[in-house]
């Protein structure tokens, strides 16, 4: 049994095993693919792992002896899943694995915000404390999130993950989720879009990238948002018009953006949220904590061992 990854660095940069894999079958990884050695790579493998690097009908045509796509990421849209099934290859996803450390992302963005914790510890490494004349010093607005209300677009595993930290904190949850579930109404209130963007003091996207969803947060929304709203977005960049959120920011309308992710990936320079104000823009590291990525090894290798067994999970197609 041949085994190819084909971009195997983000998941694994060195602080993890593929033992798991090499327990299956033949194992060659690659730590990233370029587009032009994608059917070379893959050859007569059985076994294709991939995380972005694209599976195409025009591959799947050309290497017959494909029998199974494992995808390191819950995203599957790098694969032609349709000409997949139309082939019976099975391609398989890691529907949860980092929930609590996308939660305690955004949360950590929003704190960051609310406090500015980097740009003090490095005022006081530059001399700036030593050098006041009063015990303390700030030089950013600090906010106290205690009775404010957040409102969560998507409350899945991961927007209750962030509702868990934020009714710590002693925030008022409110969320919009087509879907509204039991344990859902336990953390939050659901209520209407219209009424979470006009009554949040902060909002958190943790919802799905659809049609529906896409440029959700777009300039027509910003303007029923409170003056000074705060936006989190660790989920898909594409939720947000980036234009329309940077003039916001800009013009004061939203107070400041905390963003783990953007509309094109690694992000481009003239991305308009590079110079917009009070925005902190971090590269799509929310999944990335060692625990979350062990979590997702072992359900990668755990879908391929239910293929062999002949008992496939997590498949998409």
């Amino acid at each position: 049994m041949k085994i190819v990854i084909l971009d195997g660095y983000t998941e694994n940069p060195g602080d993890l095993s593929w033992s798991g894999f090499e327990a299956l079958g033949s194992l060659t990884v690659y730590d990233r693919t370029p587009l032009d050695k994608i059917t070379e790579r893959i050859g007569d493998a059985e076994i294709v792992i991939t995380n972005k690097t694209p599976i195409s009908a025009q591959t799947l045509k050309a290497c017959q002896n494909i029998r199974y796509i494992g995808i390191l990421a819950t995203g599957y849209n790098v694969v032609d899943v349709q000409e997949a099934r139309m082939r019976g290859i099975p391609v398989t996803n890691i529907p949860t694995y980092g929930t609590d450390a996308v939660g305690q992302f955004a949360i950590g963005l929003l704190l960051e915000i609310c406090h500015h914790i980097g740009h003090h510890d490095q005022a006081v490494h530059e001399g700036r404390w030593m050098n006041c004349p009063d015990f303390c010093f700030w030089d950013s607005p600090l906010i106290e999130l205690a009775g404010k209300t957040i409102g969560i677009i998507g409350l899945g595993r991961i927007g209750q993950a962030t509702a868990r930290i934020a009714v710590a904190l002693g925030m008022r949850v409110i969320a919009f989720d087509s879907n509204e579930t039991e344990a859902g109404k336990k953390l939050a209130e659901y209520v209407s879009l219209d009424n979470l963007l006009a009554h949040s003091d902060v909002i958190a996207l943790h919802c799905p990238l659809f049609p529906s969803t896409e440029g959700i947060i777009c300039r027509e929304n910003i303007e029923k948002m409170k003056d000074g709203v705060i936006i989190i977005n660790n989920s898909r960049g594409p939720l947000v018009v980036e234009q329309d959120l940077a003039d916001a920011l800009n013009s004061g309308k939203v107070y400041a953006a905390g963003l783990d992710v953007v509309s094109s990936e690694p992000i481009k320079a003239d991305n308009p949220l590079l110079k917009a104000k009070n925005c902190i823009i971090t590269p799509h590291i929310s999944w990335a904590p060692k625990e979350s990525r062990q979590r997702l090894m072992d359900i990668a290798v755990s879908n391929l061992k239910a293929f062999l067994n002949g008992n496939s999970e997590n498949v998409v197609n």
